[in-house]
């Protein structure tokens, strides 16, 4: 890539869409200029800085911010907008996942929009991912590169799982376990509503009904500790879409603990395969326990945006998964 930053967007400012700030912030080859939320949008075309966002109370839109923010009620026409006028090149889409059909309708009004940039999402729902899928003819028609499932699962285990995949004549299980620990639910709300979802007794519509007070009560019953198995993650699709194993081969789960920064386990994946010998055994890729959630989505996410520049630039277009592409290493 050359010299110069490449403008970026970031759709979303949960903590995701905030600490995409910081994590850009130790980077040179991307610069995010513009953070959207549903009620307002901050832009700098310098950049925008962590110290920029640090006083801003969780919850609250960026529209607050002094000098670079202010109010809107279109947060996807304001990414148009930036796209259109050569503003930015990219956006990275960090906005809650549910509704199922929530991403799918924001990249619709990308392509309808005229978004001609790259675009990458850290979606999980496996029936999320599945109606961005069926979009897939409409962002190849819009010129766009959208890269889906980019951030640690479905995302970066995914494309680990992928890899591991080529010592074996056949694939028999890919099983991915995660750990999560923040210290509190509050920085993360939509991802641990997402997560909540899975349970036994919890299904989407359920838990867009609860208010904040029952996410805290059903948490306090739990001390804060969020124990999923068989989760829909899309990691199962993605990696059947690519021809690596049946979705059905393929089981997640995981501990969130909403209070304790420490992760409860070891984040990793277990590919288990027959080799062309006739042997059994199994690829263990295990991610360092002072990773963090968000240095685990992010971290990829930006490294897929920039296999997505690199495809673009080379006149291809069209939707791809984290199972279809390397990332590349943001400097």
């Amino acid at each position: 890539m050359n010299s110069t930053p490449r403008k970026i967007g970031i759709l979303g400012a949960g903590g995701l869409g905030r600490n995409a700030v910081s994590v850009l912030a130790k980077k040179t080859e991307f610069l995010p200029v513009a953070l959207v939320d549903s009620k307002g949008v901050a832009y700098r075309a310098e950049g925008i800085r962590p110290a920029d966002i640090e006083g801003l109370p969780i919850g609250e839109t960026v529209a607050m911010l002094a000098e670079i923010g202010r109010e809107t009620s279109d947060p996807v026409g304001e990414i148009l907008k930036l796209n259109k006028a050569g503003a930015l090149e990219a956006v990275f889409i960090g906005i809650p996942n549910l509704p199922n059909d929530n991403l799918p309708r924001v990249i619709e009004r990308l392509c309808d929009g005229g978004f001609r940039g790259v675009a990458v999402d850290a979606l999980k729902r496996t029936t999320a991912v599945e109606a961005v899928v069926a979009l897939a003819p409409k962002i190849e028609a819009s010129g766009m590169v959208y890269v889906t499932g980019a951030g640690a699962t479905p995302g970066l285990l995914t494309a680990a799982a992928n890899l591991a995949a080529q010592s074996f004549s056949e694939v028999e299980s890919v099983d991915i376990r995660f750990g999560v620990g923040i210290p509190s639910w509050e920085s993360y709300k939509a991802t641990v509503r997402e997560d909540i979802a899975h349970m036994p007794g919890y299904n989407v519509e359920a838990v867009r009904a609860m208010t904040d007070a029952d996410v805290e009560s059903l948490l306090d019953e739990l001390d804060g500790i969020l124990r999923l198995e068989g989760m829909e993650h899309a990691d199962d699709i993605l990696l059947e879409r690519a021809g690596v194993v049946q979705a059905a081969k393929v089981t997640v789960g995981g501990i969130v603990d909403t209070r304790r920064a420490r992760k409860p386990i070891s984040t990793h994946m277990t590919l288990t395969g027959v080799t062309f010998e006739g042997k059994r055994s199994s690829h263990t890729f295990t991610l360092g326990d002072d990773t963090s959630m968000a240095a685990n989505v992010l971290g990829p996410a930006f490294g897929w945006m920039k296999a997505g520049m690199e495809l673009r630039a080379r006149g291809i277009k069209g939707l791809f998964s984290s199972a279809d592409l390397m990332p590349k290493f943001v400097r």
